[in-house]
C-alpha cells in the first residue's frame, strides 16, 4: 500500500510542479508532513537544508528521501526502502517528462499565439505565488523560531530576513553573498548564545 501511495502522491506533485522545487514545497509539505505524516516538520526542514548542499533538484532530492524514509518507517527492510526511493523519484518525473514531450512541439510552433501568451501571462504570477508560499512554509518554528518559546531566535530571524530582503531587492546585493553572510552571522550567534 505504501508503494501505491508514494506513486500517487509524487505523480500528483510532479504534474503540478510548475516553477521548480521551491514552487513544489508547499504541496510536498502538505502531502508528506500534514496528510501522510511520512516526515515531521523538523525532518522536512532538515531535508530541504541537506538538499541545498547536494547536487540535484530539490523536488527530486525530496522525493528520493521521502520514498526511502517512509518505506523504512513502514517496517520494510532497507532493500525495499531503496525501491521506495526509486519509485518516488521516478513518480515525480514521469508525468512532467511526457507532458514536456507532448507540449514542446506545440509551444515552438505556436509561440506567438495569443492563447499561448495568455497562458504564460497567467503562469508567471502563479509560479511567483507558489514560491512565496514555499517561503512561508520554511518560516516555521524550526527555522525561524517562535515568539512564545524562542524570542531571541525569532527576533534575529526577522532582522536577518528583513536585512537580506532589503539588500537583495533594494540594493541588488548578490544573493550568494547574502546567504554566506547570513550563515556566518548565524554560526556566530549560535556559538555565543545557547539554544
Amino acid at each position: 500500500m505504501i508503494f501505491l501511495e508514494l506513486f500517487l502522491v509524487f505523480s500528483k506533485i510532479g504534474i503540478v510542479g510548475f516553477g521548480g522545487g521551491y514552487a513544489m514545497l508547499s504541496l510536498i509539505q502538505g502531502e508528506v508532513v500534514t496528510k501522510h505524516h511520512w516526515l515531521s516538520s523538523a525532518e522536512f526542514t532538515d531535508i530541504i537544508a541537506v538538499s541545498q548542499m547536494t547536487p540535484g533538484p530539490l523536488g527530486i532530492n525530496m522525493a528520493t528521501y521521502v520514498g526511502y524514509t517512509s518505506v523504512l518507517n513502514a517496517g520494510y527492510p532497507p532493500s525495499m526502502a531503496m525501491l521506495g526511493s526509486l519509485l518516488s523519484t521516478l513518480s515525480i518525473l514521469w508525468l512532467p517528462f511526457i507532458l514536456m514531450l507532448a507540449v514542446s512541439r506545440l509551444l515552438v510552433r505556436h509561440k506567438d499565439s495569443p492563447i499561448i501568451k495568455g497562458i504564460f501571462t497567467v503562469l508567471r504570477p502563479t509560479i511567483v505565488g507558489l514560491i512565496a508560499a514555499a517561503a512561508l512554509v520554511l518560516m516555521n518554528a524550526e527555522t525561524f523560531g517562535a515568539p512564545a518559546t524562542a524570542r531571541l531566535q525569532f527576533g534575529l530571524s526577522l532582522v536577518l530576513f528583513t536585512a537580506a530582503f532589503i539588500a537583495v531587492y533594494r540594493f541588488r546585493v548578490s544573493p550568494i553573498l547574502i546567504l554566506g553572510l547570513a550563515g556566518v552571522f548565524g554560526m556566530l550567534f549560535y556559538s555565543i548564545i545557547p539554544a
